[in-house]
């Protein structure tokens, strides 16, 4: 079994002493950035350099002059501070307050989220979003985030739960597949192939039983997520069980369509989320206000309405 060798790394303090040194050409200077004594900063210096055994700088009436070997590590030592603040700003948020880092998951980004961010970046436009996707929980201990979107009953220790949306279930597909395959009453599902979704397992039993459907689908086609299969619902491929709110773009448009009127509450509802024990980033408050209005009451569409695409003979409703 190979292991890997240590590393074998000068003294870090005298090491940042030498490079603020190098850089400013002056222990002055140097001393000064780095907020303590020249004679500190002088002493750090040697330290390295009774490491090393070298002579790093010759020190002059007029100041200090780097020798080879100390122009030689200050090129190393320079790139490598250099690199480091570099990594540091990409990964850090410190000091950057117009930064918004929300993890939602692939679905309500795709469905809903992202055919919104422009309008939130026209009211906001100093705000950079970063939005990642996730099918797991939010880990703010370890996850450089804001807020996370979160779907459930909002009972999560340490976490405060603002509300956005009942979870609200409907069958949808293209109309060219309901042309092919009238869907006139619930038994006709049974005929087709029914998407489903792999991350929502349970979305078509529920809505099935919530009809008080009398078989069970046998004919499906499995999805990692409820986004790939709204996509299979677009593309002829069957009907797709949807979350109501992340369909509503495609039932307007009449690219999808819903057969039937009956919509099932699931008991879930979509939240966002932040840590209990931290204020409310500037970015956050103003992206909560701007989510609050987005799914106040006028911002879902009528059910009757979203249904308009359909043909009246062909939503019979619940006849069985």
């Amino acid at each position: 079994m190979s292991s890997i060798p240590n590393r074998t790394l000068p003294p870090l303090n005298p090491l940042k002493a030498f490079e603020a040194a190098a850089r400013h050409n002056s222990l002055t200077l140097a001393a000064e950035e780095l907020n303590v004594s020249q004679v500190a900063v002088s002493r750090q210096v040697r330290v390295l350099e009774d490491y090393m055994g070298v002579t790093l700088f010759r020190r002059l009436n007029r100041g200090i002059e780097l020798t080879r070997e100390g122009i030689l590590l200050f090129k190393g030592v320079g790139q490598a501070f250099q690199d480091i603040e570099d990594a540091t700003k990409t990964v850090s948020r410190r000091g950057q307050r117009n930064i918004l880092a929300i993890q939602s998951y692939v679905t309500f980004s795709r469905g809903w989220l992202m055919t919104r961010l422009g309008d939130f970046h026209k009211a906001h436009p100093r705000i950079e979003v970063r939005l990642s996707s996730s099918p797991e929980a939010a880990d703010f201990d370890t996850d450089n985030l804001d807020a996370a979107i979160r779907g459930g009953d909002g009972n999560w220790p340490g976490l405060h739960a603002e509300k956005l949306a009942d979870m609200e279930l409907i069958p949808v597909c293209s109309p060219g597949f309901l042309a092919e395959n009238p869907l006139d009453r619930i038994e006709d599902l049974a005929k087709v192939k029914l998407l489903h979704s792999m991350a929502r397992p349970k979305d078509w039993s529920s809505w099935l039983e919530s009809v008080d459907a009398k078989f069970a689908p046998k004919n499906r086609l499995l999805f990692e997520n409820s986004a790939l299969a709204y996509e299979g619902a677009l593309m002829d491929l069957g009907v797709a069980i949807a979350n109501r709110h992340f369909v509503q773009t495609q039932l307007r448009a009449g690219t999808l369509v819903a057969p039937f009127e009956h919509g099932c509450r699931t008991g879930e509802s979509y939240y966002l989320t932040w840590p209990n024990d931290e204020a409310p980033s500037s970015p956050l408050l103003k992206f909560l206000d701007w989510i609050r209005i987005h799914f106040a009451p006028d911002d879902t569409e009528d059910p009757d309405q979203s249904l308009e695409t359909v043909p009246s003979e062909s939503r019979s409703g619940l006849s069985t």
